[in-house]
């Protein structure tokens, strides 16, 4: 069960208009905050994120499914029935003993997945398959959306960024 500041959170982007995957990326921090604080672990970056993206749709944060060719036909089925579950079209059916093995499953695995290093690995791989047009656009909005006060600190951090690395 996700935190009620999280839901909050979540309904807060969702008022401003944020997009889905903005909504959603309130319960990875939840998922990536509970294996840094050693609730449970996780096998991999990937993981820790897919069980916020989950909790997310199960919430229901209107992110879709992932397309056909884009995930494995396991995990577009578990999304897409977390989806249904979360928009109120299925009764999720509660198994005990299952979430149980699930909970002890999670506590054996690691915590280092959730380190800083293994998070930024994660990240460049991610931005790694996206174009170098998809990047900057990216950029380009979010420095839109920021406001002049957090731009311009955006800016003294990239200028000191690009010092140290002369």
């Amino acid at each position: 069960m996700p935190e009620r500041k999280t839901i909050q959170k979540a309904k807060q982007d969702r008022r401003a208009g944020k997009s889905a995957t903005t909504q959603a990326g309130e319960f990875v921090h939840e998922e990536i905050r509970k294996v840094r604080r050693g609730q449970h672990g996780a096998r991999s970056p990937q993981q820790a994120i897919a069980i916020g993206l989950s909790k997310a749709r199960r919430a229901g944060v209107p992110l879709r499914p992932p397309k056909k060719g884009k995930a494995k036909a396991k995990t577009r089925k578990s999304a897409e029935y977390a989806y249904e579950a979360g928009q109120g079209k299925r009764k999720p059916r509660r198994r005990p003993r299952v979430s149980r093995a699930v909970s002890r499953a999670l506590k054996r695995e690691p915590r280092s997945s959730a380190s800083r290093s293994a998070l930024s690995k994660q990240t460049r791989q991610a931005a790694s398959h996206r174009s170098a047009s998809a990047r900057s656009a990216a950029a380009r909005k979010a420095a839109k959306t920021k406001g002049p006060a957090r731009r311009s600190a955006a800016a003294k951090k990239a200028a000191r960024t690009r010092a140290r690395r002369r």
